[in-house]
């Protein structure tokens, strides 16, 4: 990037901060407060599922909208961790600690916090049930249940984990020993999966990928290193024009990318990883490796596999504009596990989490919805230890971009915007409810405010 490229950047992202300044003054008198309730009643106004970036964020503002007493999460875990910062705790340069709060700290103050695992959803009688046949029932239901994680489902895992020289971003288990493999690397290849399932945030398993090579370069192990993207997927990427721009990275670092290669097995006493080659269904390949990053199979909550909220993949059914339930009209969902077609990212929650507010709002009134998600989501392609392309796009694979430059390509300022400002704006203002996604940002700055 130039020097004047640079400084215009810079300007552009201060004029973004300065348009989001009265809020996050507003939100500084909420970061301290005591820890939500915990004692469960058996009904609620609104009852939410799942402690994650959209449960949080919804269930802080339900608290505004019908009240604290009214509105109850149900989520068993303790942490609650910014998990878009693992990408960078897996190339050393953030720390887990970082990622990590108390799930009492990011709890709205005043809702009541059910710390147990929803077994089954009746809909039919507006109940769910918890561990210990506990019966909880709402008027609304807003289902927020992330996504699992397979490991199983990759012969040889999760047992080989116990080996050095593999590791995996998408756990907290072993997000830092991806980050002891890339420091404990000597020579041979460095291979970095895709798995043949939907994902969440779909760059990150090429995102490590290029942090690896940048390290190994800085570290004169790069001319010993074959660094390899073996990705179920037939492109790259699913946006062309950011597709371009990542194919043209790739060559310029000589990394070998290879398509429909799906990871089957794990040899970790060996060091071997076995991949189906899916343009000759039943024929393999085996790889030797130095360093392995695998991005593991996932797919829908266990409790959403042939439930009656959800399709028949396991996903709960929403309309993709309203992010209501096609089947019951006063249950609700946001994220991951949700058959929304767009990418499953933080940024896509926070935007979807504005139009459900609306959308709730109207069906509290008993009016229709009005308020439209277009898809939009946003992946900041790291590219470096200093550089990201930032992709954001909508449901048809269209560039939808806050910023009136080239986001395709990689820029030093969008990379402390990810790396710096995005865990700022999750924990103050997403969590808490203030933060819709980047859309009135983008309306103006392409207004011309620059």
């Amino acid at each position: 990037m130039s020097a004047v490229g640079a400084v215009s950047s810079c300007c552009r992202l201060r004029s973004c901060v300065w348009l989001l300044k009265p809020g996050m003054q507003k939100m500084s008198s909420f970061n301290l407060h005591t820890a939500a309730r915990c004692a469960a009643r058996d009904y609620y106004e609104v009852l939410v599922l799942g402690g994650g970036a959209g449960g949080i964020a919804m269930s802080a503002r339900m608290k505004r909208k019908v009240g604290a007493a009214n509105v109850a999460v149900v989520e068993p875990s303790e942490t609650h961790y910014y998990q878009p910062l693992w990408t960078l705790v897996g190339g050393g340069a953030k720390q887990l600690a970082a990622s990590a709060h108390p799930m009492a700290s990011v709890m709205p103050k005043g809702v009541d916090w059910i710390k147990s695992r929803v077994t089954a959803l009746d809909p039919d009688k507006n109940c769910v049930w918890l561990e210990n046949d506990t019966k909880v029932s709402y008027k609304y239901l807003i289902i927020a249940l992330g996504i699992t994680l397979h490991y199983e489902k990759i012969k040889g895992l999760p047992e080989g984990f116990k080996y050095p020289k593999i590791g995996s971003n998408y756990s907290v288990q072993t997000v830092e020993k991806t980050w002891r493999a890339l420091q404990d690397f000597k020579e041979g290849n460095a291979i970095f999966t895709f798995p043949n399932t939907p994902v969440k945030c779909a760059g990150a398993p090429q995102k490590i990928m290029y942090l690896s090579d940048a390290y190994l370069r800085k570290t004169g192990k790069r001319s010993k290193a074959n660094i390899m993207f073996n990705t179920s997927l037939g492109v790259i990427f699913g946006v062309k024009k950011y597709a371009n721009a990542l194919l043209e990275v790739v060559k310029d670092r000589n990394i070998a990318v290879n398509y429909k290669r799906n990871l089957i097995e794990v040899r970790a006493d060996k060091q071997e990883a076995v991949f189906e080659n899916l343009d000759k269904p039943g024929v393999t390949e085996v790889h030797q490796y130095e360093m392995l990053h695998v991005t593991p199979p996932m797919g829908p909550p266990a409790v959403l596999i042939n439930s009656p909220v959800s399709d028949e993949g396991g996903w709960l059914d929403v309309d993709k504009e309203t992010l209501q339930n096609k089947k019951y009209p006063n249950v609700f969902g946001i994220g991951d596990c949700t058959n929304l077609p767009t990418s499953k990212t933080a940024a896509a929650v926070a935007a979807q989490s504005g139009v459900l507010d609306k959308t709730l709002s109207l069906v509290m009134k008993n009016e229709m919805p009005v308020k439209k998600y277009d898809g939009y989501t946003s992946c900041p392609l790291v590219t470096d230890y200093n550089k990201v392309i930032l992709a954001e796009f909508d449901y048809n694979a269209q560039p939808l971009e806050t910023f009136p430059i080239d986001q395709s390509k990689e820029r030093v300022t969008m990379y402390h915007m990810k790396a710096d400002m995005m865990p700022l704006l999750y924990w103050n203002a997403l969590l808490k409810g203030y933060w819709g996604g980047p859309a009135p940002v983008r309306k103006l700055m392409h207004l011309g405010l620059k």
